[in-house]
């Protein structure tokens, strides 16, 4: 058996994910920046928190942490996948949230850009990926309009089997494959990927027979990525999931350290902590590459559904957390860009540099009479890139704007591990500094308890009168 890159050290060096923060001391931003006494006044916490992650992992609270190593579910994932690549060339994701942002992202990083467009050969017998992740109706439809169902498999995904819309969208759509296919047809173009025990969605896995995968008990849909939740698509498009996986356990041995020093998820955890006690309340991610904004979409869940919580552990109100924004250079220097630099001094600014892009692509020399354009020549996009960037945050230091960068030698599997599981960690180690639960969503259940109480769901009748018994809208507050 061939040795894989990532069991080459030589090659696993040139990998790293490295850490530039020097954007946001005092000595580049000036007084709008860090001092180093600040950093090393929390490193003792910062240690501490180190410990008590440690401590919560050995307790199997923090049971994400544990999914890089779990190789009994990656071969299940290879058994669920097999039989689908003989025949599926559309493979659909029906879920919301932690269940679909992961695969999203997974698929935009690291398959071709325009994959889902090539055909069945030109993609090496590999289905194409749509995620479902709505169910406005039109969108819905749409998408299913242009699907050949005959080809089609469905991965329903939800933790907890009772999530309302992706259980919407599996009725729908089986429905759909029976009258269509048959009953028994329509079976086997079903995945379900759900607890291992209750809920919904394990019930009909059983009752209907439908494979399954499941989601490790402990382990919440935001942090379900390197789960079979997002496994079995990544492996449905030919994602190298043993170099993900390789690339989540690298980090986690670079994260041993309890110095922030060493360790990027606590000093990374420690700088938006800082930042947010200076009312810096928006934590924008900016990548410079298309292909990680899925990455960005991902973790603006990730961040604000584990630390946007309105009581702390001792159940005192304290409206903790901080708003992710999803940003893209370059493109968004042309939309965004004024707002960060001349506007509210509430920003802070984590840019995604890749060094290393796949293609190379080379600036004509042309019109050398139009010095406005002909300066160009000779260079290349990923030079233009790069300057951008640079540009960009040496700018925004200038102005006394902080911002820090996360550098991907380049986008692959193996740095898009790292990627994930770092993002993880530096979200569990932020809330013991904010005094919250990263794991749980308090404030998403009420709106899930109404909308069942409105959609006659047994059990939440109360919620249905609340709502209805509440006051009557006004007049006066509508416009028509």
């Amino acid at each position: 058996m061939s040795k894989k890159r990532y069991e080459d050290p030589k090659w696993v060096a040139g990998q790293v994910i490295g850490l530039d923060y020097n954007n946001c001391m005092s000595e580049f931003v000036g007084e709008q920046g860090l001092s180093a006494a600040e950093l090393e006044d929390l490193a003792p916490g910062m240690a501490a928190v180190h410990q008590e992650l440690a401590e919560a992992r050995r307790r199997g609270d923090l049971a994400f942490m544990e999914l890089p190593y779990q190789t009994a579910a990656l071969a299940n994932v290879r058994q669920v996948a097999k039989p689908l690549l003989e025949w599926c060339w559309e493979f659909v994701v029906l879920g919301i949230g932690g269940s679909a942002l992961g695969a999203r992202a997974l698929h935009q990083a690291l398959c071709h850009p325009q994959y889902n467009r090539f055909n069945m050969a030109r993609r090496h017998h590999r289905p194409a990926l749509w995620v479902l992740d709505n169910i406005d109706p039109d969108n819905f439809h749409g998408m299913l309009d242009g699907l050949e169902l005959r080809r089609t498999a469905f991965n329903v995904i939800s933790k907890s089997g009772s999530t309302a819309e992706t259980l919407a969208q599996f009725v729908f759509t089986y429905q759909l494959l029976k009258g269509r296919l048959g009953e028994a047809k329509a079976r086997e173009r079903f995945v379900v990927t759900t607890d291992p025990e209750k809920g919904n969605l394990r019930r009909l896995a059983v009752q209907e027979g439908f494979p399954s995968l499941m989601v490790p008990p402990g382990v919440g849909g935001r942090f379900s990525v390197l789960s079979p939740v997002g496994l079995l698509p990544a492996a449905m498009v030919g994602i190298d999931l043993e170099e993900l996986l390789a690339g989540a356990r690298f980090m986690d041995e670079r994260l041993k350290s309890p110095a922030y020093q060493d360790n990027p998820a606590l000093c990374l955890a420690a700088l938006y902590y800082l930042f947010a006690r200076k009312s810096r309340n928006i934590l924008v991610i900016m990548p410079y590459a298309s292909a990680l904004a899925g990455m960005a979409d991902w973790f603006c869940q990730l961040w604000a559904e584990s630390l946007g919580k309105r009581q702390d552990l001792q159940g005192r109100e304290v409206w903790a957390g901080t708003t992710p924004v999803r940003a893209v250079g370059a493109t968004d220097q042309h939309s965004q860009l004024q707002l960060y630099m001349e506007g509210p001094q509430d920003k802070l600014i984590t840019f995604l540099e890749v060094e290393k892009f796949h293609n190379r692509l080379e600036i004509p020399d042309l019109f050398p009479e139009m010095e406005g354009l002909h300066y160009l020549g000779g260079h290349t996009l990923n030079g233009l890139l790069e300057a951008e960037q640079k540009a960009t945050a040496f700018n925004l230091a200038k102005a006394g704007r902080p911002n820090l960068t996360l550098r991907l030698p380049e986008i692959n599997a193996f740095t898009i591990g790292q990627l994930i599981y770092l993002l993880e960690v530096v979200t569990v180690a932020a809330a013991p500094l904010l005094g919250v639960n990263p794991l749980d969503q308090p404030g998403v259940e009420g709106g899930k308890q109404t909308t069942y109480g409105l959609m006659g769901r047994p059990g939440f009748e109360a919620q249905r009168r609340e709502i209805e018994e509440g006051p009557p809208p006004l007049e006066k507050y509508r416009i028509f």
